[in-house]
């Protein structure tokens, strides 16, 4: 049995009740938040013997998780046998289009035959609700409890140090000698307690999602699929998100199909909706194809942080660590649109180091350091120092990349492809000096690839 009277292994809603029972120093650690990165340290945790308690304002872990719709796994088949996890499809193609508002498409599609054999390169569409409540049940059957429908306002503290938190129970306080910070990227709790700054409106994209329901055939035929295949698409240009710094993708679940678009909250800012940003993109000749007939069942909205490496706030305090989309671990570099599995990894390496601290009883900043340091030599970190140079490049260049190239590449096909009775050498000059037109010649040509070389670095 867990601490507070439940059978290990169930997953079960507190009953509401007049007075939150006595939980103070019944736990070792208190996770705000059963993402993810939360139930990453809380399996990590649990099955070092420690008594961990999960937090979740949402009536299920997984009913407040918005993403696009690919789960990288790596980490979490070391952490759990994921044979019987609630997964949508592998993915089996990946694609990247340039669109134009005039209608263009300019696409590179990619089906490694290595991507059907398992783990299926470890990429997998799912759906959120469904996936965290399997995944978060894996860490009760640990021996983690599970309270939901539960919300952290505040931390407490004992002079310098965190030693519980704040609930919106009555009689809410919970001590605990650790707290994981594992609210997401909308990080009220974190930021309310200066754990971390607001990012900066450049620092954070805004994303809106719509899941189309459609019969599995349909989009087995749609997407060239078969089996458990799947497909990611990722689109980029002004046919993509007007004028703003950002794409659009598009993913297949087993019978229905993901679309939406991330962009830059300050472009939101200066006045292109969310919502009119979707639905042009919906309705681009790329994409509406895809989902025509399809009805719409789900629309979401989410904030991602894209401050990269600069941005992370401080990892460790005395009695807390941040993990996951709070301490802005995500990576978007265009090509690598990353986050599941970082939150994940930075969830375990926290688990690891509050057992190690808590094994010397203490929980103070110096003994949880081990958390940064493990995190800082992982992929985590190194990829996100690797690309970040990317945001602030994109931005500085986003006429070109999101205007001129896109059109310029439709140019240059048309008059590659031109069936006339001019020669072929004429239709190849003609497609060249266009690309060259666009990048601003040789020399600008040149300067631009190498300002982008590291994406191959």
């Amino acid at each position: 049995m867990s601490a507070n009277g439940t059978e290990s292994g169930a997953l079960q809603l507190p009953k509401l009740q007049s007075e939150t029972p006595n939980y103070n120093d019944t736990y070792d650690a208190i996770i705000v938040g059963a993402g993810l990165a939360g139930t990453a340290a809380a399996l990590t945790m649990a099955r070092e013997g420690l008594d961990v308690l999960m937090l979740e304002r949402g009536p299920a872990p997984g009913t407040k998780n918005v993403f696009g719709g690919v789960l990288y796994t790596p980490t979490i088949r070391e952490l759990v046998d994921i044979d019987s996890a609630p997964m949508e499809r592998y993915i089996a193609e990946k694609r990247f289009s340039m669109l134009t508002s005039n209608g263009d498409e300019t696409a590179v599609s990619m089906r490694p035959g290595a991507w059907r054999d398992e783990p299926h390169n470890d990429s997998y569409t799912v759906l959120r609700r469904r996936f965290d409540e399997w995944f978060a049940k894996q860490a009760v059957e640990a021996g983690a409890t599970l309270i939901t429908e539960t919300t952290v306002t505040g931390l407490i503290r004992d002079g310098h140090k965190i030693v519980g938190v704040e609930t919106d129970r009555p009689d809410g306080e919970i001590r605990a000698p650790v707290v994981v910070l594992a609210e997401g990227a909308n990080s009220l709790v974190s930021e309310g307690a200066d754990l971390k700054d607001r990012p900066e409106r450049e620092e954070v994209a805004v994303s809106v999602k719509e899941v189309f329901k459609l019969d599995r055939e349909t989009i087995d035929d749609r997407f060239h699929l078969d089996g458990d295949a799947g497909a990611a698409y990722h689109y980029f240009g002004d046919g993509a998100v007007g004028e703003a710094v950002g794409g659009g993708f598009v993913y297949t679940n087993k019978r229905s199909v993901s679309v939406g678009v991330a962009y830059r909250i300050e472009d939101a800012a200066h006045g292109q909706t969310p919502e009119a940003t979707l639905n042009a993109f919906e309705s681009h000749p790329a994409v509406a194809p895809l989902i025509r007939g399809g009805r719409r069942i789900e629309y979401s909205a989410h904030v991602i942080p894209e401050g990269g490496a600069k941005a992370m706030p401080d990892l460790v305090h005395d009695g807390a660590v941040v993990v996951g989309d709070a301490a802005g671990l995500v990576l978007n570099n265009g090509v690598h649109l990353e986050g599941t599995n970082m939150a994940v990894e930075s969830g375990y390496h926290a688990g690891k180091a509050i057992v190690a601290a808590l094994a010397d009883d203490r929980s103070d900043e110096a003994a949880l350091a081990a958390y940064p340091r493990d995190l800082e030599d992982s992929f985590v970190v190194q990829n996100l120092r690797h690309y970040d140079w990317f945001q602030r490049t994109i931005a500085d260049d986003r006429q070109f990349l999101f205007e001129d190239l896109p059109r310029a590449l439709a140019d240059a096909e048309t008059e590659y492809f031109k069936m006339d009775r001019s020669s072929k050498d004429e239709h190849t000059d003609a497609a060249r000096d266009r690309l060259l037109d666009a990048a601003g010649g040789w020399f600008g040509a040149a300067k631009r690839a190498w300002r982008f070389r590291r994406m191959l670095s």
